[in-house]
């Protein structure tokens, strides 16, 4: 009589389901980098300026400037938290 060990197909779909949480996760990231960078792109577009009065006149340059610096930092947390290894991924 013959059995079938049912080990070694754990151990390979545990290692399928990490590998596919890691593909989902880096698939979310690059998402989110997008949409970050296409608000940065509408604001450029539709977006108001920043004025500043000052004692010669007045100074006027994109809001998209200040929202493009946030968008680079939160586009680094993003890729490191997204891209980034973490321990559960490590073989």
């Amino acid at each position: 009589m013959a059995t079938v060990s049912s080990h070694a197909s754990d151990a390979t779909s545990a290692r399928r389901g990490r590998r596919t949480r890691f593909v989902v996760r880096e698939m979310w990231a690059a998402l989110t980098v997008g949409v970050i960078w296409l608000v940065v792109l509408a604001d450029a577009l539709f977006g108001p300026d920043i004025v500043s009065s000052n004692a010669g006149g007045f100074t006027r340059f994109p809001s998209a400037v200040v929202l493009a610096l946030f968008a680079w930092l939160a586009t680094r947390v993003v890729a490191k938290h997204g891209f980034g290894q973490s321990d559960d991924d490590a073989d």
